[in-house]
């Protein structure tokens, strides 16, 4: 008689066993691999946190260098404004000894019979309004006016006879203010 065995009970339990281990084995590579994407998140968020941080910090420090920038640039126009400032006041330090000279000029070049009513600046410009007796008084105050060295370039632009006589003429004249060493650079 033979004996029969019947392997299936087996075969199935090794199955089950088999399928169980399989399962386990997938739920743990699923728990696995959902530690390791958790651990790759936190550490991403931890890396952004710590740049976002980092950001913020030069952010900062960039508005504080653009006030600081602004500061400089207030004080480079303040700076420049009171370098011109300077420059005025040495230009007119410089020509506060050549109004004296001017005068003094003024009273050398006015021929006899020639009376000066007003004298006016503006820049180096000067504006001599009188009275001279003739026509020729006037243009010998233009050559010594030419010959000057505080003055230069004499215009004359109105001359009227005001007497009925014909002997006294008014005019308005112009010319420019100098120095020796304007006309030294000239020449």
């Amino acid at each position: 008689m033979a004996t029969h065995i019947n392997l299936l009970p087996w075969r199935d339990e090794l199955r089950k066993e088999q399928t169980r281990q399989f399962v386990s084995l997938t739920v743990i590579s699923v728990i696995f691999t959902l530690a390791v994407l958790l651990l790759v998140h936190v550490n991403l968020e931890r890396l952004i946190s710590y740049q976002d941080t980092r950001n913020q910090i030069l952010k900062d420090e960039i508005k504080k260098l653009d006030k600081e920038l602004e500061k400089i640039k207030d004080l480079e126009e303040t700076k420049d404004k009171l370098l011109s400032r300077m420059e005025i006041i040495q230009s007119l330090q410089q020509k506060r000894p050549q109004i004296v000279h001017l005068f003094d000029e003024i009273v050398r070049t006015v021929p006899e019979g020639l009376h000066l009513n007003s004298i006016k600046q503006q820049g180096d410009a000067l504006t001599i309004v009188g009275i001279a007796e003739s026509n020729g008084r006037v243009s010998a105050y233009m050559r010594n006016i030419d010959a000057s060295d505080w003055m230069t370039k004499p215009r004359l632009t109105v001359i009227e006879s005001k007497r009925k006589d014909g002997r006294g003429s008014e005019f308005t004249l112009t010319a420019s203010q100098s120095s020796p060493e304007d006309k030294e650079e000239e020449q």
